[in-house]
């Protein structure tokens, strides 16, 4: 959601040599950043602390406004991603959705090219969803390769994903041989974290029954999380808890007994204000912990 008279940020399309586009092989991943400058500095040596906003499936760097403008009115520089194949922006891809260990190396990889152009100071990673799996992935969460396979398999149901109906299928259908996708899925365990994140704020978490606890029991960065109490989408049980409970030192609570998945982005949430009052919360979390 973009606000009347926002500033518009600086936009970058960046290109990972590393990996591939998903449409068109012989082309490297584009990673495209939406970059914003501190409304107010904090009172600290330059540079701002940055925070890296990863958005929710789906969706895009460019529509997490309720996220980034408390976190640049509190001082923060703010890099948000778009996810390749997972973005209204491009457009989507299977792997977009179900390769979801792409997402914190795209997020390392916008770091390592800031970091060129000049100190990045202390780094936050803030997230909504999936994002908020990805910004946990990024201080150690892992993703087991086993329940990923039983997912692809089909011996444990996946969810309907209303944004790519069939997604499933459609990545069958472009990878057809099973040893070929379980080498993919084998890449899911690797560890994705990254020492530059010092802190981690979710935002109605996914991907919660995918991580294994004993990655979580080893993230050692605070991390604070808010959740729906009417979140049908990732129920605080399946999706929340796991991080809640596992992450040594966690913290967090519901943003409201009502408050349902798509209050966060929604055109017309049934609570309007939640979004931007988390936002707060994550702009006042990431000032105790990076200032």
């Amino acid at each position: 959601m973009t606000t009347a008279g926002q500033e518009q940020p600086r936009i970058r399309v960046l290109y990972d040599e590393s990996r591939r586009d998903l449409r068109e092989p012989e082309r490297p991943r584009p990673v495209r950043l939406y970059l914003w400058e501190p409304r107010t500095p904090v009172a600290t040596p330059a540079p701002a602390p940055l925070i890296a906003v990863s958005h929710g499936t789906g969706g895009s760097g460019s529509d997490m406004d309720w996220l980034v403008r408390p976190l640049r009115e509190a001082g923060f520089r703010v890099a948000a991603l778009d996810h390749h194949g997972n973005n209204f922006v491009d457009g989507y891809e299977p792997e977009g959705f179900l390769h979801v260990w792409e997402r914190p190396r795209d997020v390392s990889f916008a770091l390592d090219a800031l970091a060129q152009e000049g100190p990045l100071g202390p780094v936050g990673a803030a997230g909504f969803s999936l994002g908020a799996y990805t910004a946990a992935a990024l201080a150690g969460a892992r993703v087991s390769p086993e329940a990923l396979w039983a997912v692809f398999t089909g011996a444990v149901p996946l969810p309907e994903t209303p944004e790519f109906p069939g997604v499933l299928e459609a990545l069958r259908a472009k990878y057809p041989q099973d040893e070929a996708s379980r080498h993919a899925v084998d890449g899911a365990g690797a560890d994705l974290s990254d020492r530059r994140v010092r802190a981690v704020f979710q935002v109605a978490p996914g991907s919660g029954g995918l991580v294994t606890p004993e990655s979580l029991a080893s993230v050692q960065v605070p991390v604070e999380i808010r959740w729906g109490g009417a979140d049908t989408v990732n129920p605080y049980e399946t999706d929340t808890r796991p991080y809640l409970e596992h992450i040594p030192g966690a913290s967090g609570h519901s943003a409201g007994p009502g408050v349902r998945h798509d209050d966060f982005f929604a055109a017309e949430p049934a609570d309007p204000a939640v979004r931007f009052r988390v936002g707060g919360e994550a702009a006042d979390f990431f000032r105790r912990r990076l200032t």
